[in-house]
């Protein structure tokens, strides 16, 4: 079966490349460095020529709102349209859990914006809602700093491993459409400023973190069951510790 990632060299695209390249499919790494490009349409029509399944985990290099929005339309309209053309018998995106529960937030708006396309499209499709990876807690605290403190809510988020993302995008691509969202999590509810806590302490980190329910995350404040998937939701093997394990150590060097 010939199966497209677009977004294919990124963090969950090669790992779904290697999944799928292992079980014996031909794929296809698609970005912008291999000459796809789905925001001007560049290569996108050859490239998804002949496949029956296309894999959709391209990111917006911008966060800003207008940006975001601008990059997920775009870029869903040409892949769909090239697609439908094609007559590719399964379209798989990436989303994010509680995507259509927080309006306030540009990019969850773009997210958004992006599965109706897809949902109006006539290509039988998945949604993959995925809760946020471990690989982020790096990022999520940067975004928070002010001078040495965090300023994080304690809301609860449900942190996956990128390797069960892509495990579960994998298994996606090899089964039949859903035409609606699957939802993938990892095995232990926590409370967001608390894990950054624990990550920067294994890291001996000295910023201090501080809990604040007005705090902000992607420009929502967020509640308890925001972040959280529901009771059908696939649930990762790999949980916090055993994933801080097996990153790679920074030398202080």
């Amino acid at each position: 079966m010939k199966i497209v990632v677009i977004g294919g060299t990124g963090l969950i695209g090669s790992q779904v490349v290697n999944n799928l390249t292992q079980l014996g499919h031909e794929v296809i790494a698609a970005s912008p460095a291999s000459g796809v490009n789905t925001i001007t349409g560049e290569g996108v029509a050859e490239t998804v020529a002949g496949a029956t399944v296309v894999i959709d985990l391209a990111n917006s290099p911008s966060f800003a709102d207008k940006d975001v929005m601008e990059f997920f339309e775009t870029s869903g309209r040409n892949l769909l349209t090239a697609e439908k053309a094609a007559g590719v018998k399964h379209h798989i995106a990436l989303s994010i859990v509680g995507s259509d529960r927080m309006p306030e937030s540009g990019y969850m708006r773009a997210k958004v914006a992006q599965e109706k396309l897809i949902k109006e499209s006539g290509i039988p499709y998945t949604i993959v809602h995925s809760t946020q990876f471990f690989e982020f807690l790096a990022s999520i605290a940067a975004a928070a700093t002010e001078g040495n403190v965090v300023k994080l809510s304690p809301a609860l988020y449900q942190p996956i491993a990128s390797a069960d993302v892509a495990r579960a995008v994998s298994d996606v691509a090899v089964g039949m459409p859903v035409n609606g969202i699957v939802e993938i999590g990892g095995p232990d509810k926590i409370g967001m400023a608390e894990l950054v806590k624990k990550y920067l302490a294994k890291n001996n980190d000295p910023r201090q973190v501080v809990t604040d329910v007005h705090a902000r995350y992607y420009g929502s404040e967020l509640t308890d069951d925001m972040l959280v998937p529901g009771p059908d939701a696939r649930i990762g093997k790999i949980d916090f510790e055993e994933w801080y394990v097996n990153q790679p150590k920074k030398s202080n060097h």
